[in-house]
């Protein structure tokens, strides 16, 4: 009898969790599903190669995905060094000291922070200092958001690195340097890699950060001291605007990020596989 009422109350809750799991898997597919029905309705070449469209006319997403691509990569070529050099330094150098507790404290907060708290401290900092809008602040806030994501991941990885690697390059005579660059960075370079991906994935789609820094531009431009346009901003716009093809261009942008950060968190995944399996 006990027997059977435990294996009762285990299948009653192994029923639960697989419904749970499945009434969350059905809205994904059913918003994924959307997603793919409207956004592969309007994908053409030429959206890849014309520029966003006045009102009522055909067009293309080309100048808001070269400005995302800029401000990205910059985004990430600030963000990325800066945050694996000070996980770095938490978890080789000041592993036990006062200064990174509080980095770590302060670290865990702008990681838990909305992204729109960021956009307002580089709207205050930058934009108001300028004068004006740029793209200089776009890449700046997202690169305060790239910051914690890469520094956490730096520590972690590194972390799990034992020891005994590290006692072994002390013991051949090798300076605590070296040791970190050949034998530390080695160890945890696809957990790195991974976090910066992700790091990554999580800016492509920000939008609220970018409305207070970058704004937007309807016209091609690179120049990064003025608005420029990007992606999540115009499909922003352009979702709230009463126009078809307008509509119909927003719905093709959120499946081309879509689509991009899921590439980006499956090569994150696979090189953390990779990393678990040496």
């Amino acid at each position: 009898m006990l027997y059977a009422r435990r294996r009762l109350r285990n299948t009653i809750m192994m029923g639960l969790c697989v419904a749970a799991a499945g009434f969350g898997l059905l809205w994904l597919l059913v918003i994924l599903g959307e997603l793919v029905w409207k956004g592969t309705a309007g994908l053409s070449i030429s959206v890849f190669t014309e520029m966003t469209p006045p009102p009522g006319d055909a067009g293309g997403l080309l100048n808001p995905i070269v400005g995302s691509l800029l401000m990205t990569g910059l985004a990430v070529l600030i963000g990325a060094p800066v945050g694996v050099l000070a996980g770095t330094y938490m978890a080789e150098y000041g592993r036990h000291t006062r200064l990174t507790g509080v980095v770590r404290f302060i670290n865990d907060i702008l990681l838990s922070a909305p992204s729109i708290i960021v956009g307002l401290f580089v709207y205050e900092v930058l934009v108001v200092t300028m004068g004006h809008f740029s793209g200089i602040a776009g890449v700046m806030a997202l690169a305060l958001i790239v910051l914690p994501v890469v520094v956490r991941t730096t520590e972690d990885m590194l972390l799990l690195v034992p020891d005994a690697l590290r006692e072994a390059g002390t013991a051949i005579g090798a300076p605590r340097w070296v040791v970190i660059r050949h034998v530390a960075y080695r160890a945890a370079r696809a957990g790195i890699t991974t976090g910066v991906l992700l790091a990554i994935a999580r800016i492509s789609g920000e939008t609220a950060p970018l409305l207070f820094t970058a704004l937007n531009n309807q016209f091609f431009s690179v120049n990064l001291g003025a608005p420029i346009a990007s992606l999540p901003v115009t499909i922003f716009q352009f979702a709230l605007s009463p126009y078809e093809e307008w509509q119909q261009l927003a719905w093709t942008g959120a499946l081309i990020i879509t689509f991009a950060v899921l590439a980006l968190s499956i090569v994150a995944r696979v090189l953390a596989g990779r990393g678990e399996s040496r």
